[in-house]
């Protein structure tokens, strides 16, 4: 492994978004009803395809390295109250909804969408599949926690529709794993990958964690290792956050037991080699798939985009968010429903749709949106290219590539012309990079995470 040199271990401490979306959600701003949306909906043409995302906000357990929006329900009755209204919103979207061309992919996150009991899960991805049409080969993706996955709920999600599963794995080291409250061996991971492949879903997606509370190189290298043995198709190698002053559970980790920069960098590193060793294709800045993957295909033929579930080969520019905190997307901006779940079922009690917050984008935003999708993605861009696409002079953001021009001499990229490259391994530090085209939030935040 090389180590971090000193102007790359300076950018690698910056706080950046992770830039699923241009402007970022801290953009946002409250919103008092849902007409602006509907504005934005009455736009839908019928030859536009959908894509859906479902927030199920529970778990089973509480991982002290959590990020997302999710509780413990102690007991079903929190989850059975929380699908009616979920059911209601559902038809607010099919009411609002003019012509369409059906939804194309649908993705179930959370929390865990395993939370729901099996016949539950059924019956809702049936019910968004029939309402909202689901599309011939449409991919239908769910995110699970292995180590609390019923083998009849894994066993029954290729005869409920899902074609693709992700499994939150993040480590089998299992003293890091006490560490953050995340206990599964590796024997019950192996157990649900067959459940789900006997099922019928044979593409398997695992998420792995560097930069928790007891990781070091060598065991990150040997959980990638021992995970890479029930050949997943994808990987994400995401870096942990640690905001205990926006999440609170993350107190329970002790701040010792963290990596610094360089050690964060040192384990990104080894994972990233028994990636590479076993032949995955490197997707943006934290993502593989295997050669024969989708994904892969996308990042070949130009066609990969990155959105709120992070990179994606779904084509739509339509993003429908069901669920508390869900975020919907459209050509002209970004909508997103209210967090807490009472608040959020309120407002579907008097027939509106729960939105909270919202943004419309500017056709300069828009413009600074594709460059940064296209770094984020394809780790270059022909910036002039792109201007002009968007009815601009080619020197247009040129402001931002004499930024990025200041970041050729630490190692990040190579400009020529208005063609921006981002260098070799400094892929894990694009942010940096898709930065210089950030004129909405550039400067640090303690709501964003680590550069690396």
């Amino acid at each position: 492994m090389t180590a971090l040199a000193e102007p790359l271990l300076a950018h690698a401490s910056r706080s950046l978004p992770r830039y699923t979306s241009y402007p970022t959600a801290l953009a946002f701003r409250p919103a008092s009803d849902d007409t602006l949306m509907r504005g934005w909906l009455d736009a839908i043409q019928p030859t536009d395809a959908l894509s859906v995302y479902v927030h199920i906000p529970f778990c089973e357990r509480l991982c002290w390295y959590c990020g997302c929006h999710t509780s413990v329900p102690n007991g079903y009755d929190r989850i059975a109250a929380f699908l009616d209204p979920l059911a209601r919103e559902l038809d607010l979207w099919v009411d609002a909804l003019p012509a369409h061309a059906g939804a194309a992919h649908i993705h179930f996150g959370g929390g865990s969408p395993n939370s729901l009991s099996r016949d539950d899960f059924s019956r809702l991805l049936g019910s968004i599949s029939q309402k909202l049409t689901l599309r011939p080969h449409a991919e239908v993706a769910v995110e699970l926690d292995p180590g609390h996955l019923d083998p009849d709920f894994a066993r029954g999600l290729g005869a409920a529709g899902v074609t693709r599963a992700s499994l939150g794995v993040q480590t089998f080291d299992p003293t890091v794993q006490r560490l953050v409250n995340r206990v599964q061996p590796f024997e019950r991971v192996e157990a649900a990958v067959a459940d789900i492949r006997g099922g019928g879903v044979e593409a398997i997606n695992f998420d792995m964690m560097y930069g928790l509370p007891g990781q070091t190189p060598d065991n990150v290298a040997a959980s990638l290792t021992a995970a890479l043995s029930l050949a997943p198709d994808r990987v994400a190698l995401f870096g942990y956050a640690h905001v205990p002053w926006m999440k609170k559970h993350q107190a329970m980790i002790r701040e010792d037991d963290l990596a610094d920069v360089a050690g964060r960098w040192s384990q990104a590193e080894a994972a990233e080699a028994v990636l590479l060793d076993h032949r995955y294709v490197r997707i943006g800045m934290d993502h593989f798939a295997r050669p024969d993957d989708p994904m892969a295909a996308q990042l070949a033929n130009g066609g990969l985009r990155r959105n709120f579930q992070g990179y994606t080969d779904d084509p739509a520019d339509v993003l429908i968010g069901l669920g508390p905190s869900a975020i919907s997307a459209f050509p002209q901006g970004f909508c997103q429903n209210a967090s807490r779940v009472d608040h959020w079922a309120s407002a579907i009690d008097r027939g509106e749709l729960p939105v909270l917050r919202q943004l419309a984008t500017t056709a300069e935003d828009r413009l600074r949106a594709a460059v940064i999708e296209r770094l984020m993605c394809h780790l270059e861009v022909d910036l002039g290219s792109v201007c002009v696409e968007h009815g601009r002079a080619e020197g247009a953001l040129d402001e931002g590539l004499d930024l990025a021009r200041a970041l050729e001499a630490d190692g990040l990229c190579t400009v020529s012309g208005r063609q921006i490259q981002v260098s070799g391994k400094a892929s894990r530090l694009v942010r940096v990079v898709a930065a210089c085209f950030d004129d909405q939030s550039p400067s640090p935040s303690r709501r964003h995470s680590l550069a690396i």
